[in-house]
């Protein structure tokens, strides 16, 4: 029973790291790919669910709905002061990505 937990653990774990793949190749151009993790964040709710890495998943779509919000905003606002929105929004959702690639290596649980 345990070494199937353990496995089923192991699989998920796999999930989460993807998902933070996805999230960071949008910083060399692919920007779909934030979109393909949170589809995945989605489908994959179930499994992980009363487990640490439900934390993760959390974490995860917080990031996607949070910096596709302040991306809107730098678009809105581009003439303006749309850049300087855009930049944080960047170092923002980059700091997520790294933080939550960190603690799952570490296998931590997220706290929202």
């Amino acid at each position: 029973m345990l070494k199937d937990l353990d496995l089923e653990t192991s699989k998920n774990k796999k999930f989460v790291l993807a998902v933070y793949v996805l999230q960071a190749l949008f910083f060399i151009g692919l920007v779909f790919t934030p979109v393909m993790g949170v589809v995945i964040n989605y489908i994959k709710q179930d499994d992980v669910q009363g487990s640490w890495l439900e934390s993760h998943f959390s974490w995860q779509k917080n990031t996607f709905w949070y910096g596709l919000l302040w991306s809107t905003i730098a678009l809105i606002s581009f003439p303006v002061i749309g850049w300087v929105v855009a930049l944080v929004a960047s170092i923002w959702y980059f700091y997520r990505i790294a933080k939550g690639w960190i603690y799952l290596v570490d296998g931590k649980q997220m706290y929202l």
